[in-house]
């Protein structure tokens, strides 16, 4: 996707979730685990789902009961309560669980406030990272990949990653010639990433400058193109004065 057109777009929450994350983003700090109260509370709610049901079926057949003896309003009044109770019953459960989902929000506040946090300082642009893993047979393999952010939802956005090389080195070969290479592979990942940041830096400034006084989505696709045209002058510039080579 077009990097201007992730510009305004906020990292979707379910980053929290997310195991394979980029190395430089680092990991939202872990929930509490859930409170008693909380068990406490669905619990109840349990417990009265199961004695709201018995009730709507004894009314039933209590309804039953009268309208064989001919009491038919005192019949289709119990009726008509025992069906409530029956249909009514699992929304005990939903009660108990919002209720306690709201009590372990405020409990929990302090930590939600960080984790959003860190959702804001994740911006939309693509990182590398390289990293070594260790094979049964003693062998090394080193794994650059790369996290490219990707639309979600309305306005949010996340990272699809793609492994881009995977080495493998023997143990049989100089420790420190494997470790060179890693290192190596490390420098360009993190002048890789350097390089996106900011071009997403150009784009963002741009986008910020002509959203001053937007108040549609016209405005905001007038910002987006002039966010495409400052990224497309900074290639242009790159290609006239290209970097200097060994």
């Amino acid at each position: 996707m077009d990097l201007a057109e992730l510009v305004d777009r906020r990292a979707d929450e379910q980053l929290l979730s997310e195991r394979d994350l980029p190395l430089a983003i680092g990991r939202p700090e872990a929930m509490p685990p859930p409170s008693r109260t909380r068990g406490r509370i669905v619990a109840a709610g349990a417990t009265l789902t199961g004695l709201t049901l018995l009730i709507g079926i004894a009314l039933i057949g209590v309804g039953i009961a009268e309208a064989v003896s001919n009491a038919a309003v005192l019949a289709i009044a119990v009726l008509v309560a025992g069906v409530a109770f029956i249909g009514t019953h699992w929304g005990w459960v939903h009660v108990a669980e919002v209720t306690g989902q709201a009590i372990e929000r405020r409990q929990n506040s302090h930590v939600l406030g960080r984790r959003h946090r860190w959702l804001e300082q994740i911006k939309p642009y693509t990182r590398y990272d390289v990293t070594t893993a260790v094979d049964e047979d003693g062998s090394i393999r080193i794994v650059r990949a790369r996290y490219e952010p990707v639309a979600s939802g309305e306005r949010g956005f996340t990272f699809d990653r793609q492994v881009e090389l995977e080495e493998t080195h023997s143990p049989d070969e100089p420790g420190a010639a494997v470790a060179e290479r890693a290192e190596l592979l490390r420098r360009e990942a993190a002048a890789d990433t350097d390089r996106e940041r900011q071009r997403y830096e150009v784009a963002a400034d741009a986008y910020e400058t002509a959203l001053l006084n937007a108040d549609d989505e016209q405005e905001r696709r007038a910002a987006r193109r002039a966010a495409s045209e400052a990224l497309s002058q900074q290639i242009n510039a790159n290609l006239r004065d290209p970097p200097l080579t060994e």
